[in-house]
């Protein structure tokens, strides 16, 4: 993934600091991610689901709502209404670089401020809400009893986060008097809701309500045990892995073109995780997977590791041809299953692998074969796996070609 820096201006002028996630490839689509109440573009679980987007080919820009991060402006300005219009901004900002948002995505009350922006963002097709209350004032209960001084004085200090927040009279009536429903009677695009059943800062009661007053097409997914924040990283992943899934159902994704040479196209594999293992894996721009390591090899395994994916083309291509064969004489076969194991780990294949050239490697498979079968038919389809072309590629001496191609 890519990242390019820029800036936009938000509803009352301010500069608005926001991050362009690029895919390595070409851009397929361009989504847009509105993050939580004084949250930043830069969490982790917003990093996450923008880099998954991205391995499909998809553009995330996230940014600073005015006032938060590294935006300018004063958030003591600010409410529910101008997060709508910061929203709006940014979509506009796409639209004049050529990428006008098919997605956009919400987090909490940035979620609420999302489904508000939809109806004005001509160009989108999948509406995304993450942990969002269904009534913008929800987020009133997080100033506890400095929430009688903000209406009393015009304006009180607000511990939010760990962090003093201004919060002024104007933000309080702004949030009171914003409504979700005329938005979501005007939606026109699919709508995911995401929450968490355990969520304690937007309860799991605001996702029926938003779903319930929705249009079809519509989906819900529970977090499960997720926080509000999706601050464990196998959350964010879940997060991640349902949002690249559930989106390419409904956005018109521009074919990734394929070279000659490459008749089934693009397998791409680029860094999920610089501090750990873990790999975005895309293939052909249709299908994604995540590859990682064991933690006991300093992954994070959320996926499976290099030879396991090895190991899945080798039992997928030999089952396959089994069926190929089965087909073609007429054979009753009604079922075949391959276990693929290999003996070496990543880690210790690496290790010291310049003193030891002489190393094979050495997958050995279980073949089970259901049907109807004669003992000669048995080992004639056993037979046949040898033929299976991953088999014979790795049988094979292969002939790999690297190049350093310019960022």
């Amino acid at each position: 993934m890519r990242v390019r820096k820029i800036t936009f201006q938000g509803h009352s002028d301010a500069s608005l600091a926001a991050r362009l996630d690029l895919p390595e490839g070409p851009i397929r689509a361009t989504a847009l991610f509105a993050h939580c109440f004084t949250c930043s573009k830069d969490i982790a679980g917003a990093r996450r689901i923008a880099g998954r987007l991205a391995a499909l080919g998809i553009a995330v820009l996230r940014f600073d709502f005015t006032g938060l991060g590294h935006s300018e402006g004063e958030f003591g300005n600010t409410g529910f209404s101008s997060n709508v219009a910061d929203i709006v901004a940014a979509a506009r900002w796409l639209a004049d670089e050529g990428m006008a948002p098919q997605l956009l995505i919400g987090h909490s009350l940035g979620g609420a401020a999302a489904i508000a922006a939809a109806p004005e963002l001509p160009d989108l097709k999948a509406l995304v809400t993450i942990g969002a209350p269904a009534d913008p004032s929800h987020v009133l209960h997080n100033f506890g009893s400095s929430l009688a001084a903000v209406m009393e004085d015009g304006s009180a200090t607000v511990e939010l986060a760990g962090r003093p927040f201004e919060i002024r009279r104007d933000f309080v009536e702004d949030v009171r008097a914003a409504r979700l429903d005329a938005a979501l009677a005007k939606l026109r695009t699919a709508l995911l809701v995401m929450h968490a059943p355990r969520d304690h800062v937007v309860g799991i009661e605001n996702a029926a309500e938003l779903f319930t007053a929705a249009r079809h097409p519509k989906s819900f997914i529970t977090l499960d045990d997720a926080d509000h924040l999706l601050s464990r990283e196998r959350d964010a992943e879940y997060a991640a892995d349902v949002i690249s899934a559930w989106s390419a159902r409904y956005l018109d994704l521009a074919e990734e073109a394929s070279a000659d040479n490459a008749p089934e196209g693009v397998v791409r594999v680029a860094e999920a995780d610089p501090a750990g293992f873990r790999q975005d894996v895309t293939v052909n721009g249709r299908h994604q997977i995540v590859a990682d390591e064991p933690q006991a090899l300093g992954g994070s395994d959320l996926g499976p590791s290099p030879y396991q994916l090895l190991s899945a083309g080798l039992g997928a291509c030999t089952t396959m041809t089994i069926r190929m064969y089965a087909r073609r004489k007429k054979i009753a076969l009604d079922h075949v299953t391959c276990d693929v194991t290999h003996e070496k780990s990543h880690a210790a294949d690496c290790e010291g692998c310049e003193a030891n050239p002489g190393k094979i490697d050495v997958f050995h498979r279980r073949i089970r074969l259901s049907g109807d079968l004669d003992e000669e038919t048995r080992h004639s389809l056993l037979a046949i796996a040898d033929k299976c072309p991953v088999h014979r590629t790795l049988h094979a001496q292969a002939r790999i070609e690297t190049e350093l191609v310019e960022v």
